[in-house]
């Protein structure tokens, strides 16, 4: 048997070489820009970069488990509505709806708590989930149905779709059924405590200070191989992933293209709305008018960034998590804006970028 021909050796060392060497040109390049970026904004690079790590993951001097557990909550709703864009992506379809289908979810899943309030909490839990997903499914559902059977563009009808969301949430909570009881706040009533997600950390881990970690973390986290073996290792993945290289190719293989388009659009809804659903019994515990800061913008460069990968994703979505956990402690100390987020988001892109047009140029010029 050791006859056998095996694997390079020094080719796999040198993949892995090359492979640290991009991801650390990255980080390089990423600090470059974080310190052009503080110094135009006024900020010590030095304490704007300790900073964000004290945000993201915590110091000796004020602990790390909140720092960490924030970091995780942050990344939670970015990671299942970049699953959910990845899902449609890779089928070809360029889904911008993740926003309205998180949205949507997270209002199936109050009207259902309140609807069936009688219910066992882990019953009543399980039952918001799963009504929540289902929401978000069929609002992906009717986008793929005006593409396969009306040919509109999915970019031109889940935009649209986002802005019925929106404004279908603004009317609930705001004059409209769902609103409060005192009907004074554009939000709703507190959900019941038997419905919300268990707290993962003891106060007595982080000195006492409570932690937003939640159950539905792992619910997050649990998508991740789910999707990895759906889109890898099935005849469903596989032709998804065949569309969305060669849909000519896919209907020569006597592959359904009309129905896997659907059932990407739906499939990807459900992951949305699945995060909505877990963002409000896991953080928020009600709905307001502005329930999400733009998650379902945000997961498509999270997506992207991931390269279209679920376990690529899960690594793009805890940075962006720590990013975003590490920019709100600067703005805290630094009395900058909370419109930092954003930028440190866009210069984290902008670093990405960089470094893949480099690759892209130079390989080119060794090919010529």
């Amino acid at each position: 048997m050791s006859d056998l021909p095996g694997p390079d050796t020094p080719d796999r060392v040198a993949l892995v070489f090359w492979t640290l060497a991009r991801v650390l040109a990255a980080c390089a390049g990423f600090i470059l820009l974080l310190t052009v970026t503080f110094l135009l904004l006024g900020i010590a690079p030095a304490e704007g970069l300790r900073s964000l790590w004290a945000g993201a993951f915590g110091d000796a001097q004020s602990g790390r488990w909140y720092a960490v557990s924030e970091t995780l909550v942050k990344a939670t709703p970015l990671l299942l509505t970049a699953l959910g864009v990845t899902v449609a992506w890779r089928a070809g379809l360029f889904s911008i709806g993740g926003e309205g289908q998180l949205l949507l979810g997270a209002i199936t899943a109050t009207a259902t708590v309140r609807l069936m309030g009688a219910l066992p909490g882990p019953m009543l839990t399980l039952l918001a989930l799963v009504m929540g997903a289902a929401a978000g499914a069929f609002w992906g559902w009717i986008a793929g149905w005006l593409r396969v059977r009306r040919n509109v563009q999915e970019v031109i009808s889940t935009i649209m779709l986002n802005y019925i969301a929106l404004y279908l949430l603004g009317w609930l909570v705001d004059k409209g059924p769902l609103q409060e009881s005192a009907r004074r706040v554009a939000q709703s009533d507190p959900l019941p405590s038997t419905v919300l997600f268990a707290r993962l950390i003891p106060p007595a881990w982080s000195d006492g200070i409570a932690t937003r970690l939640h159950s539905g973390v792992l619910l997050a986290f649990l998508a991740v191989p789910v999707i990895t073996l759906l889109l890898f290792h099935t005849r469903t993945g596989f032709g998804l992933r065949l569309i969305g290289q060669n849909a000519e190719a896919a209907r020569t293989a006597r592959y359904p293209v009309r129905a896997l388009r659907l059932q990407a659009m739906a499939l990807s809804g459900a992951l949305c709305g699945l995060a909505g659903c877990v963002e409000l019994l896991g953080v928020t515990g009600r709905l307001f008018a502005n329930f999400s800061p733009g998650w379902g913008f945000t997961a498509i460069p999270v997506a992207l960034l991931g390269g279209l990968h679920p376990v690529g994703v899960l690594l793009s979505a805890l940075f962006f998590g720590a990013l975003t956990a590490g920019s709100g402690n600067l703005a805290r100390f630094s009395g900058v804006s909370s419109v930092l987020i954003y930028i440190l988001q866009a210069v984290a892109v902008l670093a990405v970028v960089g470094l893949r047009a480099y690759q892209a140029l130079r390989a080119r010029s060794e090919g010529d």
